[in-house]
C-alpha cells in the first residue's frame, strides 16, 4: 500500500497529543499516534501521518517522528535545519515539552477526532498496559525491528480482505487521498477509476 509520509501533519499530531496528555514520554505519544493512525485509516481510507511504523520490542514506533525527536534531542546525525526545536523540546531524554499548540488548520476535524479518541482511550494506561494493547496482530505479524505493513495495520483496524485489496489497488494508481474520504466515497472513487481504465481498452 502506497502511503505518503506527511511531516506537517505528523508534527501537529505530536503537538496535539503532547498538549493533551499528562505523561508526555515517547512511548505513550508513539502509541497514541499509532492508534489514531490505525483508526483514521479504517474510518476515512488513509492514516493521519503516513509514517513508517517499526515493530520494536515495546510496540510500533513511528520511525520518521522518532527521527524528528532525535534531531531535537541532539543525538541525530542530522542537524535541526527546519527549526523543529521551536515547536518542542525533549527533556530527560524521553519526555516531550511542547512549546506551541498544534495548528488545527493542518489537522482535519476527523483527524483531530481520531487523535482525541485515542487520547481518551489510552492516555490513562500504564506503560505495560499500552504496550500490551499495541502488541496487536499487525505487530505480531512483523519481525522485530522491521516495518509493519499498512495492509496489516488495516486488517488490525477492522478492514476485510476485499477492502484491504481495494485500498492497495487504489494506492498503486496514486497515493491515498489527501482529504478525508468515507469508506463509501473511497470505494466509489476506486470503482470509477477502474471503470475509466477499462474504458480505455
Amino acid at each position: 500500500m502506497d502511503v505518503q509520509f506527511d511531516k506537517v501533519k505528523t508534527l501537529n499530531a505530536l503537538l496535539y497529543v503532547a498538549n493533551h496528555v499528562q505523561r508526555k514520554d515517547f512511548h505513550k505519544i508513539f502509541k497514541i499516534i499509532y492508534f489514531a493512525d490505525r483508526q483514521h485509516l479504517v474510518d476515512w481510507g488513509r492514516p493521519i501521518t503516513g509514517d513508517t511504523y517499526i515493530a520494536m520490542e515495546a510496540g510500533p514506533v513511528p520511525s520518521r517522528l522518532y527521527d524528528m525527536m532525535k534531531i531535537v534531542r541532539g543525538d541525530s546525525y542530522m542537524p535541526d535545519t527546519e527549526g523543529l526545536s521551536q515547536y518542542f523540546r525533549v527533556e530527560n531524554w524521553m519526555y516531550v515539552n511542547p512549546l506551541q499548540n498544534a495548528d488545527l488548520n493542518e489537522l482535519s476535524s476527523n483527524e483531530q477526532e481520531a487523535l482525541q479518541d485515542a487520547i481518551n482511550k489510552y492516555a490513562g494506561l500504564s506503560y505495560d498496559e499500552i504496550k500490551e494493547k499495541s502488541h496487536d496482530v499487525a505487530w505480531r505479524s512483523t519481525a522485530r525491528d522491521f516495518s509493519i505493513s499498512w495492509e496489516n495495520i488495516a486488517r488490525e483496524a477492522g478492514l476485510d480482505e476485499e477492502e484491504v485489496a481495494c485500498l492497495r489497488d487504489y494506492s498503486t494508481m496514486h497515493p491515498l487521498p489527501e482529504r478525508d474520504m468515507s469508506p463509501d466515497e473511497l470505494y466509489s472513487a476506486i470503482e470509477k477509476e477502474i471503470d475509466y481504465i477499462y474504458a480505455q481498452d
